[in-house]
Formats: structure tokens, C-alpha cells, sequence
């Protein structure tokens, strides 16, 4: 068996869902620690969200080539050279403060995210049997989401110097790294005859439903790390309680994360995706209604996050279900494009919203999206009889 169809051991498995922890502690907890740092240092509102964005430009920018590499080189390095990227820009973030600099480190770890996550989410997908792919890329989501969970928690290290919460984000890539080397060589499936753009456009008439869910999953993801922390300080939450707000999405979503990929393995993809989507949009549009009420903030955002936080993780899986396997890596660089656009319009909407319209209007809009989504998908979606026989040329 050559490397590129060895199957994936659990002993591997575990040690890419250590890197997925340190990856989503690294967003975690940077989103919110630069988006505080820049409020107490009066930047406005809709130029906080805009900084944010820089991150999600670098992992937009990725997917348009990130393909080749793990296509020639295989998965672990690719891995390897994205986890020291992000470390080694994060760590330069207290060394370097200009808003400029800070744009650029953003974009730096924006394409260090990128390229890891392609390339640990593609090994995981492709090596998954079919009846348990949904468990399989839901504990994927899971890990991500204990990281993202704990990664508001960064904020409470400013106490110990700016420099502290910075080093935790980079130690924890480090060991992510240090672990990596203990994964075999392996590579992707090549893609038999796609050429250009026709691959995609073949896998957007299969699986277009399948691959919104990574848009709204980027915009929730980025609007909440990205503009909550401003919301909150305006209502009245103070720092601490803006980080612990935040860790109860990551929770709602751990809790249900992997109960809802086995739920998904058993009725279907789409009436799950539908069902959270529609319970977890109207979650956050009543957010504005609980006002400065801690306790009723926490539980709206632990039943929407526990809800849509599956997203990304059931898109790629339904897609998985839906395309040949040699279309997944045309699949996923679409899902992170999808991911990438809505991080990037996330922050900056959200900033806009709250400086020019109100503060409540970045819930407002974030339900709407997913309301949406729910509206189209019940309305249009209709999946393909026979959807793994999608051509591979075109």
C-alpha cells in the first residue's frame, strides 16, 4: 500500500486532533486579545473589524494555491509548515504595534491557519469510512472548538504582561509541532483530470448546499470573537465576563458537537443542518433582548453555539457523502474559501453595524444569515439521485 492510501491509525488521528486544539486555541484566543488590545487604545469600531479581517484574507488567499503543495509534498509537512508560521507571527504581535504590523501578522497567521487546517481536515476526511464520517469530522470540530473555547481565556493573561497570552498561543503550536512528527507520510487522492475552474463548478452543482454552512460557520466564528468583545464593553460586561460569554459558545458547541455528527451519520446531513440553523439563528437575533443579563447572554449563546458550531464539520462531512473522492480536495478548498469570505465579512459588518446602526445589529444580522440559509435550503435543495457518480473531467 504506497502512502498515499494508507489508511489513518486512531494513535494518528489523536495527534492531528491535538494540532486542530492548538489551531482553534490560537484564533481563540487572538481574536478577542488584539480586538481588547485595540478598543482600550480608542480605535474605532469599524477599524477594529476591519484589522480582524486580515486574518481571514490570508486564509482566502491560500486556498488558491495550497492544493499543490500537499498534492507534492503530502500532509505533514504542510501541517508542519503552517503550525510554525502561525506561531512564529503570533509571538511578534507585542514586539510589533502598529496598526499596519499588525494587519500583516494577521495576514501571516491567517495563511499558517489555512494550510494546516486544509491539510489535517483532508487527511481526515478522505481516510473516514462513510458510516462514520459524520462522528468522525465532528470530533475534528470538537477539538477545534476546546481550543476556540479556551481561547478567550488568554485575555485574563494580560495581568502577567502583554506578552504572556501571546507566548501561551505559540507554545501551544510548538507542541503541536513537536507531536506532528510521530504522523507517517501520506498524500491526497490526485484529482483525475480536473482542470480550472470546471472542477469546482461540478462540485457546486452537487454540493452547493453542502458548502454554504463553512460561509456561515467563518462569518458566526469571526463576527463573534471580532465584535463581541466591543458589543460586551458597551453593554457593561467587563473583560473577564466578555471571555467567559464567549468560552459558552465553544461549550454549546463541545456538548453537542459530536452527538449531532452521529445523529447526522443516522437521519441525514440536511434535516440536521436545517434544524440547527433555523433554532440556532433565532438564538442569536434574541440576544439583543437579554441586554446587559449575564446569565441569559450565556445560555442564548450555549444553545446557539452548541447548534451551529456543527456547521463546518456537518458541510464537509454532507459533502464527503455527496462527491467522489477524488473531488474532496476540490470540496474542501471551496468549504475554506466559503469560510475565508465569511470571516472576512463577519468583523467588518459587524463593526460597521455596530458604530453606524446600533450594537444590537450584528445579532440582528447574524441570525438573519442563518435564517436564510435554512429558508433556501428548504425551498431549493434537492440532492442529486445519484450524486457519487459526478464526472472527474470536465
Amino acid at each position: 500500500m504506497n502512502d498515499r492510501e494508507r489508511p489513518l491509525q486512531p494513535s494518528h488521528l489523536f495527534i492531528l486532533l491535538f494540532v486542530c486544539i492548538a489551531a482553534g486555541y490560537n484564533q481563540g484566543a487572538l481574536l478577542p486579545l488584539l480586538t481588547v488590545l485595540l478598543e482600550q487604545d480608542g480605535v474605532s469600531a469599524g477599524m477594529n473589524g476591519l484589522n480582524s479581517t486580515a486574518l481571514y484574507i490570508g486564509t482566502f488567499a491560500t486556498m488558491f494555491f495550497i492544493r499543490r503543495p500537499v498534492a507534492r509534498f503530502g500532509y505533514r509537512p504542510v501541517i508542519a509548515a503552517g503550525l510554525l508560521l502561525a506561531a512564529a507571527a503570533s509571538f511578534a504581535f507585542p514586539f510589533w504595534t502598529s496598526l499596519p504590523a499588525w494587519y500583516a501578522l494577521r495576514l501571516l497567521v491567517g495563511i499558517g491557519d489555512s494550510a494546516l487546517h486544509y491539510a489535517t481536515q483532508l487527511w481526515i476526511v478522505t481516510t473516514s469510512p462513510a458510516n462514520r464520517r459524520g462522528r468522525y469530522i465532528s470530533l475534528y470540530g470538537m477539538c477545534y472548538g476546546i481550543g476556540f473555547s479556551i481561547g478567550p481565556l488568554g485575555l485574563n493573561a494580560l495581568k502577567l504582561g502583554e506578552i504572556a497570552p501571546f507566548a501561551l498561543i505559540s507554545v501551544s503550536m510548538l507542541l503541536a509541532l513537536a507531536m506532528l512528527f510521530r504522523l507517517p507520510s501520506a498524500a491526497p487522492m490526485a484529482e483525475a483530470g480536473e482542470r480550472g475552474s470546471g472542477g469546482v463548478a461540478a462540485v457546486y452543482r452537487v454540493a452547493w448546499f453542502a458548502l454554504l454552512p463553512a460561509f456561515l460557520y467563518g462569518y458566526m466564528e469571526a463576527s463573534m470573537n471580532g465584535n463581541f468583545p466591543i458589543y460586551g464593553l458597551r453593554v457593561g460586561f467587563p473583560e473577564a465576563q466578555v471571555s467567559w460569554l464567549l468560552l459558552t459558545i465553544g461549550l454549546g458547541s463541545l456538548a453537542l458537537q459530536l452527538p449531532l455528527g452521529t445523529l447526522s451519520d443516522r437521519v441525514g446531513r440536511r434535516p440536521v443542518l436545517l434544524a440547527c440553523g433555523l433554532v440556532g439563528g433565532a438564538s442569536f437575533a434574541c440576544v439583543p433582548f437579554a441586554g446587559d443579563n449575564g446569565y441569559a447572554v450565556a445560555a442564548l449563546f450555549a444553545l446557539a453555539g452548541g447548534l451551529v458550531g456543527s456547521f463546518y464539520s456537518l458541510g464537509l462531512a454532507y459533502a464527503a457523502d455527496l462527491l467522489p473522492k477524488g473531488r474532496l480536495p476540490t470540496a474542501n478548498v471551496v468549504a475554506s474559501i466559503h469560510f475565508s469570505l465569511g470571516s472576512i465579512v463577519g468583523p467588518y459588518l459587524g463593526g460597521l453595524g455596530i458604530e453606524h446602526v446600533s450594537r444590537s445589529s450584528m445579532f440582528w444580522l447574524l441570525g438573519a444569515f442563518f435564517l436564510l440559509y435554512v429558508t433556501a435550503g428548504a425551498a431549493l435543495w434537492r440532492a442529486p439521485a445519484q450524486p457519487k457518480n459526478l464526472p472527474t473531467s470536465e
